[in-house]
């Protein structure tokens, strides 16, 4: 994995990730440029399965303001993601699983300079796990905070 450009921290707070898998976008020349200008935002995104295809809906890619208006894309507009039949197919019988979905996880270059998003099989964390994790990274804050200061 090459450069990371955005990372959806908000789906490893909220999911445990079951598998991971690598994607590639189909985007426009000024959402290409947009997101080297790291531009983007990955907070609220979701993917879904239409007619057998992955799209991730409601990833942020904001405009530059040097990209004519003619040439204009939709900020939150759906992109099909590009991955193997087989690894859909996996997806596919992961989410009609109770509890199971798919989320981005984060969006990078990869040693190709190619954009590529990693998304994530993920089943959603109770409460309590949320706590313990919260918990968890407090108590390594407090170490590293000791050592630090020893």
């Amino acid at each position: 994995m090459g450069e990371t450009i955005s990372k959806n921290k908000k789906a490893w707070f909220d999911y445990e990730i079951i598998e991971k898998f690598e994607a590639g976008l189909v985007l426009s020349g000024g959402e290409v440029k947009a997101i080297r200008a790291k531009k983007v935002n990955l907070k609220d995104s979701f993917i879904r399965f239409v007619k057998n295809e992955a799209i991730i809906f409601n990833a942020h890619i904001s405009r530059l303001s040097t990209t004519n208006h003619y040439y204009a894309y939709e900020e939150r507009g759906s992109r099909k993601l590009l991955l193997h039949r087989k690894q859909i197919d996996k997806m596919m019988v992961a989410v009609e699983r109770d509890g199971y979905t798919v989320v981005p996880l984060q969006l990078y270059f990869n040693d190709r300079n190619l954009i590529k998003v990693q998304i994530g099989i993920a089943k959603g964390k109770k409460n309590y796990d949320k706590r313990a994790d919260l918990k968890a990274k407090d108590m390594k804050r407090d170490i590293a905070r000791a050592l630090k200061d020893y």
